[in-house]
């Protein structure tokens, strides 16, 4: 056996031993395996089932462990993105008004543009393509969305109709329990507790359902069918294809998927010694994109907690491919995962929001040039509820600035041609 994964993984080469990737690859599981909950609570949003959700993210976070284990040999972990599902349940399908099932095609079409770019030279090319201060944006952004989403979701905040927005009823359960939640998840991240997140989401669990606020249909607590998931696996639409809608959606997905990867990636492997095997690990990245769209979840991406793997010493694609077994046996656990409630799962929306603005510190506000479109991007992705829109605004208004100040010079042809796309898709919308 050992022969085999040797062979598989080049263990000697890479200084490494079966004992020690399995055990990383236990750690990251343990690290990681809150997104099943999660995402699933999230694609419920776009109008997925919860338990077909529960079960497409767990086998798109299987096959893209898998995918990058054997393709790219390297101990990143490919799960359903935090922000990118987002973009996928509020932006597509939401605000840009696409079916769940359109959307999905949109993923796998974004899967097919992200492959383009990742088995090209495209890579290099986007990458200087995009100033420095919308790319660090769209993070910030994405972060006070999730924020967003996460305190409506433990109640801390509510709609209005005079304010638009206001503070939710403080007293009431739901509130407390995300509070204490809240307290708990910070508690446990501060001192970098192994599988903190889990472990806050069980105890919040736990919380509620000593305080009688579990309210799952005992029905589904007992069991699972896999018949609602057979209405979500493969039924991708591709009837909107010909709009100027979907391609938007499409390209806007790929477009945060490609400096999403390039970064995490990188970084990364920077942590494992590995950078010689970037590009192996961008194409089996875009590869499991498009598996995504088929399983029927939001794109995967290279997930942060990969480090906490590479920390406890894999080096290889045995961590993530035992990391991906131990996602496919989580389906025992579907009647469980069902019981967790919004205020288990707000607190950690919240704390990853925070943790993703700190790249404002990245974006020069000493320029207004630069800092405004990039004010623009983190301002109004939350406020549009729409992570396009929000992307849209910058991108437009960055070209123009630096046109108006005589530094035209300073836009690449192709920031200038997704400035155009991003025009027309609003006088389109203004039209119809």
């Amino acid at each position: 056996m050992y022969r085999l994964l040797d062979r598989l993984f080049g263990l000697g080469v890479n200084r490494s031993t079966v004992r020690k990737e399995l055990l990383a690859g236990a750690i990251s599981y343990f690290t990681i395996v809150y997104i099943v909950a999660i995402n699933s609570t999230i694609l419920a949003d776009a109008g997925i089932p919860v338990e077909a959700g529960i079960i497409a993210t767990i086998l798109a976070s299987f096959a893209g462990c898998l995918i990058m284990g054997f393709g790219a040999n390297v101990p990143i972990l490919l799960v359903p993105g935090m922000g990118i599902n987002a973009l996928f349940a509020y932006t597509l399908v939401h605000s840009m008004g696409l079916t769940w099932q359109e959307a999905l095609a949109a993923v796998a079409v974004s899967g097919v543009l992200f492959a383009i770019v990742a088995f090209t030279s495209l890579s290099d090319m986007l990458i200087r393509a995009i100033p420095n201060s919308l790319k660090e944006a769209i993070t910030v952004g994405i972060g006070l969305f999730l924020t967003f989403i996460g305190l409506q979701k433990g109640g801390i905040v509510v709609a209005s109709e005079r304010t638009f927005v206001t503070l939710g009823d403080i007293g009431s359960p739901e509130v407390l329990l995300t509070l204490a939640t809240l307290l708990i998840t910070l508690l446990l991240f501060i001192r970098n507790v192994p599988g903190g997140f889990l472990i806050s989401v069980l105890l919040g669990t736990l919380l509620a359902g000593i305080f009688g606020q579990l309210h799952a249909d005992n029905a589904g607590v007992s069991h699972f069918s896999i018949a609602s998931y057979t209405h979500v696996f493969g039924h991708l639409s591709f009837g909107n294809m010909t709009s100027v809608t979907f391609w938007i959606a499409g390209f806007s997905m790929a477009l945060v998927m490609v400096f999403e990867s390039i970064g995490l990636i990188h970084g990364h492997l920077q942590m494992a010694n590995q950078p010689a095997k970037f590009s192996r690990a961008m194409r089996a990245s875009s590869i499991s994109v498009i598996t995504s769209g088929l399983f029927g979840t939001s794109p995967t991406v290279p997930a942060v907690e990969s480090a906490a793997g590479i920390t406890a010493g894999g080096k290889t694609g045995l961590t993530v491919v035992t990391t991906g077994i131990l996602f496919l046996a989580s389906l025992m656990f579907i009647p469980w995962i069902k019981l967790i409630p919004g205020s288990a799962i707000a607190p950690i929306l919240i704390i990853i929001g925070g943790l993703m603005i700190q790249s404002v510190k990245n974006i020069d506000l000493q320029d207004f040039s630069e800092g405004f479109p990039a004010f623009l991007v983190i301002a109004l992705i939350p406020l549009t509820y729409s992570i396009v829109d929000g992307m849209a605004f910058g991108f437009i208004v960055y070209p123009f600035m630096k046109i108006v100040l005589g530094r035209a010079k300073e836009v690449s042809i192709p920031l200038y041609c997704i400035a155009a796309l991003f025009l027309m898709n609003f006088i389109l919308h203004a039209l119809g």
